[in-house]
């Protein structure tokens, strides 16, 4: 009875469009102990939920709590899902196929792949060969695919922005990186006349520090994914001289002209070679992979997967809900993309953190500062998890508060069971270095007190808090840019030779 009260207040919440699998009849649902009944004509059913329409309006009841009786109850084996995918060209072509197949392989379904691009890859069941899911991508502008997804002619959108009307799901990440023609002879190019160069400001190679030939801009057309991310972060749209209608055309025409400059994904340079890019005070701002997952790279590009407000078919949700798996993560990788799972690299392996600590110190970083730095990063690993703040206050953005569930989970999991866990707090240099390391001591406590809730483990299995203020800058200081990648928390991992709390003591003698 209980069940039953829930599914009527649930029924009575606004409803959603379900596939419609059966000619509109009348139907009764009836609930398991028979106290109540419903009869209405059944609108849909997607293998999860009926939609009836009743004296009580239009319905969604959970098919597990209910008997359907009448002429137009379906069979109750899960009907074929069709999903329907639309929008960015290049993410959608490369990370959809091996990201299907994987989510195919995980629930022991067979995969065809599209017959033709525009067909749609097909997951059947070994055991009966009944067609589950037909799962299609169709490349789309981002208005294209915004009012397919809006009209219901497409399930899930691939597109390298949020928007404020439409869920959302991380899938990828990516870095925009410049690229040159391999016989280029300019050897790197600063933030700042790299957006020179975008906004059209730059004619000239030598203006750059190239030879004196005419420079051409190469990019994508105005409506594209990647133009507009452009766009948004030069706060104009980029002045390309030739444009082209994909990424892989744009890095063979950059590859073949020895003066052509263009903005690509790290994934679609191609032929052409990825120009090395610094900061306005000569800092190296290199897209590795942990670098893009930790946000210390400027031009990090994500891929989302956009869903509409309303109840999505069942196995279009279960693939959502894939996307969190290691198996997901190993099937972006191989689409040459930076999957989201976390990363962890020796602090040793990266030299020029320590030659930035030391030539972006500022005149109140002390000797001491620097050797107490230098003393906790021997023998420690950093964990590509870091923290960011919106601008101004202690808030997390969007994807560090990815971050910290992604954490909570992992020390609830046990994974750094064998380690020492460190929230390592830093800021700019803005301001006096006093109160920089205070103000990096009550962003790392912040962490540490949501880690506490959200992770439901002993106090000795959270991290401790060290807090450094300016001393290891990321980027110039200068910059608004280079100040935000400076105001951070990061997790370090050191190894730990404390028994565990739960481990049997020896007997004693």
């Amino acid at each position: 009875m209980g069940y039953w009260r829930a599914a009527i207040i649930a029924a009575l919440l606004p409803c959603s469009v379900l596939p419609t699998v059966a000619v509109a009849q009348d139907v009764t649902l009836t609930s398991r102990d028979g106290a109540l009944s419903i009869a209405g004509t059944l609108q849909g059913y997607d293998g999860e939920f009926f939609r009836i329409e009743s004296a009580y309006g239009p319905l969604t009841l959970d098919a597990s709590g209910v008997i359907c009786d009448g002429p137009a109850c379906p069979d109750l084996t899960a009907p074929k899902a069709v999903i329907r995918l639309v929008g960015e060209a290049d993410a959608g072509a490369a990370l959809l196929p091996p990201l299907i197949a994987a989510f195919a392989q995980s629930r022991g379904l067979v995969y065809s792949a599209p017959a033709t691009p525009d067909a749609a890859a097909v997951l059947t069941d070994p055991a009966t060969a009944k067609v589950l899911a037909e799962i299609s991508f169709r490349p789309l502008p981002p208005d294209q695919a915004r009012a397919e997804l809006k009209a219901g002619r497409a399930e899930l959108m691939v597109a390298s922005a949020v928007e404020p009307d439409l869920g959302s799901k991380a899938m990828a990440l990516d870095a925009l990186v410049p690229i040159v023609a391999p016989d280029n002879p300019l050897p790197g190019i600063s933030t700042i006349d790299l957006a020179k160069v975008l906004a059209g400001e730059v004619k000239n190679w030598s203006e750059v520090g190239g030879p004196d030939m005419p420079l051409v801009l190469h990019g994508l057309a105005a409506d594209s994914d990647l133009q507009r991310a452009l766009s948004a972060r030069l706060g104009r749209d980029p002045a390309a001289r030739v444009t082209h209608a994909d990424l892989r055309t744009l890095a063979d025409a950059v590859s073949k002209d020895p003066w052509a400059i263009a903005l690509t994904g790290r994934a679609s340079v191609g032929a052409a070679r990825a120009l090395p890019l610094s900061d306005s005070c000569g800092f190296p701002l290199l897209p590795s992979g942990l670098a893009v997952k930790a946000g210390d790279y400027p031009l990090t590009l994500p891929v989302f997967l956009l869903t509409p407000r309303r109840r999505l078919p069942l196995m279009a949700r279960e693939f959502l809900d894939f996307l969190a798996l290691p198996t997901a993560q190993a099937a972006i990788a191989s689409g040459g993309y930076i999957d989201r799972g976390p990363e962890s690299q020796p602090m040793t392996a990266d030299g020029l953190r320590l030659i930035n600590a030391i030539q972006g110190a500022g005149e109140e970083t002390t000797l001491a500062d620097l050797k107490r730095l230098v003393d906790l990063m021997d023998g420690a690993d950093r964990l590509s998890l870091t923290f960011r703040f919106q601008d101004g206050t202690s808030a997390l953005d969007a994807a560090s508060q990815d971050n910290l569930a992604d954490l909570a989970r992992l020390i609830e999991a046990g994974v750094f069971r064998d380690k020492a866990l460190i929230l390592a707090g830093f800021s700019d240099g803005s301001g006096a270095a006093k109160a920089n390391l205070d103000l990096s001591q009550d962003r790392a406590d912040g962490i540490l007190a949501a880690l506490k809730q959200a992770a439901a483990v002993p106090a000795a299995a959270l991290p401790r808090v060290e807090a450094f203020g300016e001393a290891l800058p990321m980027a110039c200081d200068e910059t608004a840019a280079g100040r935000r990648l400076n105001r951070r928390v990061e997790v370090w991992l050191k190894p730990s030779f404390t028994p565990d709390a739960t481990d049997t003591p020896p007997p004693e003698n």
